[in-house]
């Protein structure tokens, strides 16, 4: 391995730690839902969760490969007091761009120099994207095809 393990042990308790942010954040925002969306909505946001908890098991398995001590910490947890599903998806959408960006540094770092890191990157990389695509479409309109952009200001 010719590549800087601290450095990739650092970005997966970062990625680890973001996961489980992630996991207390969509199980919170999946307490806050009302309406008559409720339903599917909260069953989607628990699926998230539980899908960062696989994210952060497997980030956290991958650090004890390299010898390193995985992270009890967990990643910044954004409360904005804001509950509607567009402000909760608005939310997450930011989280997973953080998230996805932890995954190309990765990439970056082992790109080339450790298949299995690289792989396990590009396979995150990927389903981050297509997840933050779902959150892309449920938040433009109906009959909008552009990519919803973020308001700036």
């Amino acid at each position: 391995m010719d590549f800087d393990k601290d450095k990739a042990i650092a970005l997966l308790n970062k990625i680890m730690e973001l996961e489980l942010a992630g996991v207390v954040r969509y199980t919170h925002y999946s307490l806050m839902v009302y309406g008559y969306n409720r339903i599917p909505v909260v069953e989607w946001l628990k699926e998230q969760a539980e899908e960062g908890l696989l994210h952060a098991h497997k980030a956290g398995e991958l650090v004890t490969l390299l010898g390193g001590y995985p992270s009890l910490s967990i990643g910044p947890l954004l409360e904005t007091h804001l509950h509607d599903v567009g402000d909760i998806l608005r939310e997450s959408l930011a989280h997973e761009s953080e998230s996805c960006a932890a995954y190309y540094q990765l990439l970056e770092l082992t790109q080339g120099k450790s298949v299995l890191l690289e792989d396990y990157a590009r396979g995150l990389i990927v389903e981050e994207e297509m997840h933050a695509d779902s959150v892309n479409k449920m938040l433009r309109r109906t009959g909008k095809t552009g990519i919803y952009e973020v308001p700036k200001g």
